[in-house]
């Protein structure tokens, strides 16, 4: 019997996540969640439990609420650096949970490097 399409992504969203955690202890996570229509990102601090900085495209401020597209996911991603430089945090490391690291995910990426944050 195949495994579901659900299956398969909690497969990998276990074995990422498992992977980072041995290389960057002690580091802030940046975790990204896509759905269809949008894209949100925190970092977390999972030493204190905590969350110090996060962004989503459902923000009225950045224009982009139900625009599931890779401009949205830019701006998103610029946005959660000048929150994470105001919150002290200059490195994370990139937690794309199951998603695969193309479109909007890496989009969202790559402008959070481009504003500053070291991921």
């Amino acid at each position: 019997m195949a495994n579901s399409k659900r299956d398969l992504f909690l497969k990998r969203r276990l074995r990422v996540r498992n992977k980072l955690r041995k290389v960057n202890a002690g580091r802030v996570r940046l975790s990204v969640h896509r759905s269809n229509k949008n894209i949100s990102v925190q970092l977390i601090d999972d030493v204190r439990g905590v969350t110090l900085a996060s962004a989503s495209s459902m923000e009225k401020d950045l224009g982009v609420v139900g625009k599931g597209n890779v401009e949205a996911a830019q701006k998103v991603g610029a946005l959660l650096a000048e929150r994470a430089k105001a919150a002290g945090v200059d490195e994370a490391y990139f937690d794309r949970g199951g998603f695969l690291y193309h479109g909007r995910v890496k989009a969202l990426a790559d402008a959070a490097r481009e504003a500053g944050l070291k991921i």
